[in-house]
């Protein structure tokens, strides 16, 4: 006879793990299915490991910089290898730190691997063969793996995915080729142009950061431009090919005209597609939608019972996200109150605001939540919008990081913050302040009230407010 639980999380990446402590924390009875190690992509393969790879590079960096600021040093160099080294540790850490958890709350973890059957019916390939499981509620959040573009010379052996090039510990990486300009491709572009590698970006769309801002993409292009990464949009990457004494070769095309990049590896940073290979039994139908599992508002899939969270529905593929609608389905299984905004409209307004914020960790950081300028104006929505140049900051100054901006969308009438656009050091902690206005509904008026240390980039804030009131000839003393 199967085991039964209330809800059985397939899935322990955090969305899974996150959902499975809630329901615990609720008193539901709890299993989680993890077909590898407890922290899915976001730990082992994602997150933790390419942030860790990014402080690593940006000391490397700033030592070779360090001149500036009076710091002599003789003689630099890095050891990849002990960069992978501290980069696994980080990974082991923080790994070790979801299992506590888990265990700690009573959660029942199974490994192996899922295939849901019909009565909300789990069946799973363990180690020491099948077993199976019954639930009141099945929630699933099994993730997404990088996608490997269909091109002639993929399969080439110095053609590489994230996944792979993270799991490296040998250094050959003078030239590196990213297809792709998204948050995968800027970052991994980051880490390798610190090491002092020649990074090429190929991206397809019109601007690096696809359905980012384009005044954030500009600046961002600009920057790393600047840094010395090549960087091409609006191309077709024709094929990859392996010439002797050469390497491998990327064929493309840009605005009509072919060209050849050379390089010593190939990163493919085209995106990530759901993981649901065995997921789905043949008895059990769940309707898809682009490739994704279909849901409705509350994350329902086509069959009662069964919901799916993060990357298998997401088109913002992050982490926080999974984490925070799992915390909201469990709480609507349980009939609890929700302790999480997920979006919220704003009193007279008839615009939906996401108020996930998006984070990239390149340098400058970028940070971005609500909505922007221009898809306000496509909403029909009017907005006045006050802004900051970070080459004025106190502590851009000090810190020699003199570039960024921070752009804030107000709504016209009210003065209610809608969106706010960050480009600069510390981006990513900065943002957390706008997403708790934008989720509570405040104003210009009330953001205004709250003091900012000096010196500090947060100050930004502060000025980028003053500078909405200019904007509508409100001067505030």
């Amino acid at each position: 006879m199967a085991l039964h639980y209330d809800i059985i999380v397939v899935g322990g990446g955090p969305g899974g793990y996150t959902a499975a402590l809630k329901a615990a924390g609720l008193g539901l009875k709890t299993a989680l299915v993890e077909k590898q190690k407890l922290g899915g992509t976001c730990v082992n393969k994602g997150c933790i490991p390419t942030k860790s790879l990014l402080h690593a590079s940006s000391i490397f960096e700033a030592l070779r910089n360090s001149d500036e600021f009076g710091v002599s040093t003789d003689f630099i160099s890095f050891d990849f290898k002990k960069m992978q080294n501290y980069k696994k540790r980080s990974v082991k850490a923080y790994r070790n730190e979801v299992k506590e958890l888990v265990a700690a709350s009573g959660v029942t973890v199974i490994y192996g691997t899922a295939t849901i059957r019909r009565g909300h019916t789990i069946e799973v390939n363990g180690p020491e063969g099948k077993d199976y499981y019954e639930a009141d509620h099945i929630i699933i959040a099994t993730g997404a793996r990088p996608v490997t573009l269909k091109i002639p010379g993929a399969d080439l052996p110095g053609v590489l995915t994230s996944d792979r090039l993270l799991a490296s510990d040998t250094w050959n990486y003078d030239r590196l080729t990213i297809i792709g300009g998204g948050v995968i491709g800027v970052e991994f572009a980051t880490v390798f142009n610190a090491l002092c590698s020649h990074v090429t970006i190929l991206e397809s769309k019109e601007h690096l950061l696809g359905p980012m801002d384009s005044e954030v993409s500009q600046a961002l292009q600009e920057e790393l431009s600047r840094k010395g990464i090549t960087i091409y949009c609006n191309t077709r990457v024709k094929e990859i090919r392996e010439e002797l004494n050469q390497g491998l070769v990327c064929v493309f095309e840009v605005n009509g005209e072919e060209q050849a990049i050379r390089s010593g590896q190939v990163l493919m940073a085209a995106g990530r597609t759901p993981c649901m290979e065995g997921l789905i039994g043949q008895d059990v139908e769940l309707e898809m939608e682009n490739g994704h599992m279909k849901v409705d508002s509350e994350f329902s899939t086509s069959e009662p019972g069964i919901y799916a969270i993060g990357d298998v529905v997401a088109d913002k593929k992050l982490a926080h996200v999974a984490a925070a609608q799992g915390t909201y389905v469990v709480e609507k299984i349980a009939g609890v109150q929700h302790t999480i905004r997920l979006s919220v409209v704003p009193n007279g307004m008839f615009v939906k605001l996401p108020v996930v914020p998006s984070c990239i960790y390149t340098e400058p950081e970028i940070a971005s939540v609500g909505i922007t300028r221009e898809a306000a104006i496509a909403c029909s929505m009017k907005v006045c919008c006050g802004r900051y140049s970070m080459s004025g900051n106190g502590k851009s100054i000090i810190t020699k990081e003199q570039s960024g901006f921070i752009h804030l969308v107000f709504e016209e009438y009210s003065g209610t913050l809608v969106g706010a656009q960050i480009v600069c050091s510390r981006a990513t902690d900065m943002i957390s302040e706008m997403a708790t206005a934008i989720a509570n509904g405040l104003t210009a008026e009330q953001l205004m009230l709250a003091m900012r240390a000096h010196p500090t980039y947060s100050e930004g804030i502060t000025a980028a407010i003053e500078n909405y009131f200019e904007t509508k000839g409100e001067i505030k003393q």
